[in-house]
């Protein structure tokens, strides 16, 4: 699936490739993951990244890969528009400095598509972004992160939610005039096995605290059910 052809993630139909990596044609690598978040929602997942975990706390989302994080910008009401910082390795490979800048959904699907998704509960979440390898990636005139591309989309279900992770690695090296063969060697098949085993951990690491926490940060303002 090409990053041209990402609004069937709108869909909650199986896909050819829900979990697994591919080289497209451009040598850049597409990566899927689907986790299932039981006892979470949509609703959560975005709030987790509006909260902007401290490094404590991503230690906690994933406590062997990830290392340090701070937090750029944005503010509270929205990941929108903020810069992730930080350090993490993937499933055994070097460690990595990277710097995720989250997006408006809309400038990866095509507007009245994603709105439709949303009010008829196709999905419940959307955390989309560009990444940079380093602290210092390129930028283009407009301040957006020349890299690779990544896509939370989740969807509520009675159990929970489930969750597809795509990334595109090396998304952006073909227009900046690498042939295929440059961009397979820049991001080597070994990057989408490790980035697909980390994200699966990730993810279901933050399953099993992520609703306790969503309670008690959030219990002003919603009924707390408790087990006994």
């Amino acid at each position: 699936m090409r990053m041209t052809e990402v609004d069937r993630l709108l869909d909650p139909t199986p896909m050819p490739l829900e979990t697994g990596f591919e080289r497209l044609a451009d040598g850049s690598l597409h990566i899927a993951c689907r986790t299932d978040m039981h006892g979470c929602t949509g609703e959560m997942l975005e709030w987790w990244f509006r909260f902007r975990p401290d490094t404590q706390q991503y230690v906690w989302w994933h406590p062997v890969d990830h290392v340090s994080s701070s937090w750029i910008g944005g503010t509270g009401h929205t990941h929108v528009g903020s810069i992730h910082k930080v350090e993490e390795f993937f499933s055994g490979q070097p460690m990595a400095q990277l710097l995720i800048q989250f997006r408006d959904p809309t400038e990866f699907f095509e507007p009245s598509a994603y709105a439709a998704a949303r009010q008829e509960g196709r999905i419940s979440a959307a955390i989309c972004g560009r990444t940079g390898r380093s602290w210092d990636a390129p930028r283009d005139e407009q301040g957006r992160m020349l890299g690779s591309r990544l896509l939370h989309i989740a969807r509520d279900t009675e159990w929970g939610c489930a969750l597809r992770s795509h990334f595109y690695l090396g998304h952006d090296l073909p227009a900046a005039g690498r042939s295929p063969q440059e961009v397979e060697a820049a991001v080597a098949d070994i990057a989408g096995q490790a980035l697909l085993q980390h994200c699966y951990n990730e993810f279901t690491f933050l399953s099993r605290f992520l609703p306790s926490l969503f309670i008690a940060e959030n219990r002003a303002t919603r009924q707390v059910r408790v087990p006994w």
